[in-house]
């Protein structure tokens, strides 16, 4: 075993942090040489609802080592510590400490390995052989220890983006402890798509039982963890033939006597559709529900002429793109937010399941009348937070916003972009903004990446393209600049949280990560972490590990990063190159912050859970975190 088990698979039931209902987690204790050498680096977390002030205590191979109490940085550089010591933390309250925790291992090689069942090789119904590479993952208390599972979904290697036609294989979806012990597969079936935009996954305990479901949108075939199967077990709504000439629609191949005949296209654009909650600890299918919007109100079979005249083409490019995340829209539970569309016609429905049944609570359409600002706004992610203080949350669908009673919010018309982060980027000013990318310059006024104020869509500044910016980040790497700096890709300077050029930007734009011990933060560019280097402007290496490799080409983003063990830092999960198995790289840097897990805050929170759709992107915390922020120990 990698981790010691603090427990069976019994339900602990939610914490409740901030008045909103939070995981159950335990210390998540691990231990790694220090940075450097010389002893052992032992980390552990600070939960949202632990008592101000709260103290600990380290225990080496069951002796107490930290003579006085801690109640600074819940890490600790134990320098007599050797590979084979044993380590546990305690609670410490005046003479009195509480009841013995975890005890974990070093982890001499400074990451866990979690071993993976790679699937066996499939054939496509074209005929075609294809194998799977693990790809995105996320997170959840699957059996209520206070522990993560992780969830694994399976890319199969001929899986293809919306604008081409072929068939691409079925997406699978694993469950694995933090021990490598896999828990369950669940099949999507042939009348799932596969691509980066079809299957956003989320993991979120969301009937509050103290347990995560999966929630998935499904279709005739899906198998779930137990073998049963969803819908008609032997339909199969894939598109075959069609008019070679539409190349965009089937695709065709050229014969060598130089004819071109019309490809399977393998669209998938007929048949019924469901979201399905899976039970977290089996895999089991909970509840089903006809997925909401339909491709089209009145008919599951519809035409091209029909899908066009709704989403804006033929062939599914619009209407089978979808986006996911979590939203807490009462200020105290989490719903399931699930979208589609965003380059024309965005539709977004918010469900909510409890007592067993999955209920809509709403559905937002811009093409109902009053909506037509919203057209054309999304991006390919969301984000979620409460943008409007009120307590409960919206969801910022790129360059518009949906309030938490399903009615749009604003709309700022800069239109489809690529990326965006939401926190509080500037806190010289009230309230959170929004950093983001846009596509469509030659439709909102040539504007290339812009600063927004989250709660009303203002644009705070702006800087200027001639055509797409694909890539743009915010994080702060400047300790000279109050805020986080903001960069993209249609300018060579970096700025700063007010958009005053202050140098020039990394070449690093995908991801950043809270890694070494101060407040700034790194910089995450597929596997490699960096540090931004101000005085020099350039990006310095703190790990570049070998045998790994990153997911979905060009976006070079980890299987997942996220605050999953140890104190408030992130860890690094990356897959094998071979895809045998997951490792998850530990900070070995020792800290004097000390701050709450970073899953006990609401925005950061649903950003691991939204991390996977579509095009990965960063979590970000509520708060101002970095170099000057205000005071948050407890």
């Amino acid at each position: 075993m990698l981790l010691a088990s603090c427990g069976t698979a019994w339900a602990k039931g939610p914490a409740t942090v901030s008045g909103r209902q939070a995981e159950a987690l335990d210390r998540g204790l691990v231990v790694v040489p220090v940075n450097g050498g010389g002893g052992n680096l032992v980390s552990w977390r600070l939960l949202g609802d632990d008592p101000s002030g709260t103290a600990f205590a380290v225990y080496r191979d069951g002796r107490r080592i930290t003579a006085a109490p801690l109640t600074a940085a819940t890490s600790f550089v134990d320098r007599g510590g050797a590979a084979g010591s044993r380590y546990s933390v305690r609670t410490v309250s005046g003479s009195r400490t509480g009841p013995a925790g975890e005890t974990v291992a070093v982890q001499a090689s400074g990451f866990l390995t979690i071993p993976l069942d790679r699937p066996a090789d499939r054939t496509a119904q074209d005929g075609s052989v294809y194998s799977y590479e693990a790809n995105d993952a996320s997170v959840g208390d699957l059996d209520g220890d206070g522990r993560y599972e992780i969830v694994v979904k399976w890319y199969p290697s001929i899986a293809k983006d919306n604008a081409f036609a072929g068939f691409t294989g079925n997406t699978l979806f694993d469950a694995y402890t933090l021990d490598g012990r896999r828990l369950w597969r669940i099949d999507m079936g042939p009348n799932i798509r596969s691509g980066a935009h079809y299957t956003q996954f989320m993991v979120f305990d969301f009937d509050g039982d103290g347990r995560a479901e999966l929630v998935a949108k499904t279709a005739d075939g899906t198998i779930d963890g137990a073998g049963r199967v969803i819908g008609d077990r032997r339909a199969d709504w894939a598109e075959r033939g069609g008019d070679a000439a539409s190349t965009d629609r089937t695709g065709s191949t050229e014969l060598p006597d130089g004819r071109r005949v019309a490809q399977l296209t393998g669209r998938i654009l007929k048949g019924p559709e469901f979201l399905t909650v899976f039970d977290g600890r089996t895999g089991r299918a909970l509840a089903t529900a006809p997925y909401a919007p339909p491709r089209h109100p009145d008919t599951p079979n519809p035409s091209g002429d029909q899908l066009k005249a709704l989403w804006g083409d033929s062939y599914g490019n619009r209407s089978e793109r979808y986006l996911a995340g979590v939203a807490y829209l009462d200020g105290k539970r989490p719903s399931i937010v699930m979208g589609r569309g965003y380059y024309g016609r965005s539709t977004v429905a918010a469900w909510d399941y409890r007592g067993g049944k999955l209920v809509k609570r709403w559905l937002f359409d811009s093409a109902a009348p009053g909506n037509e600002r919203f057209g054309g706004q999304g991006n390919h992610q969301l984000s979620v937070a409460d943008v409007d203080g009120d307590g409960r949350d919206e969801i910022v669908y790129g360059s518009m916003a949906i309030d938490d009673d399903g009615k749009g919010l604003w709309s700022s018309g800069l239109r489809h972009g690529d990326t965006m982060h939401l926190s509080d980027l500037d806190p010289t000013r009230p309230g959170l903004e929004k950093w983001g990318v846009h596509e469509e310059v030659s439709r909102n006024g040539g504007i290339g990446a812009a600063m927004l104020d989250a709660r009303t869509g203002e644009v705070l500044w702006s800087t200027k393209a001639d055509k797409d910016t694909g890539r743009g980040l915010a994080a702060d790497i400047d300790p000279r600049y109050p805020g986080a700096e903001a960069w993209a890709s249609n300018t060579p300077d970096l700025y700063d949280a007010r958009g005053k050029s202050i140098g020039r930007h990394p070449r690093q734009t995908n991801f950043a990560i809270w890694w070494d011990g101060d407040l700034s933060r790194e910089l995450l560019d597929g596997a490699r972490i960096y540090k931004w280097d101000w005085q020099k402007q350039e990006s310095v290496p703190l790990l570049d590990p070998t045998g790994v490799v990153s997911n979905n080409g060009t976006k070079a983003n980890p299987s997942l990063s996220a605050d999953i063990l140890g104190d408030w830092r992130e860890e690094l999960i990356v897959r094998t190159a071979d895809s045998s198995a997951l490792r998850i790289y530990l900070t070995p840097y020792p800290t004097e912050v000390r701050l709450p897990t970073l899953m006990h805050d609401p925005v950061y929170r649903l950003g691991v859970a939204w991390q996977n759709t579509a095009y990965n992107q960063p979590p970000h915390a509520s708060y101002f975190l970095g170099t000057g922020m205000a005071p948050r120990g407890r």
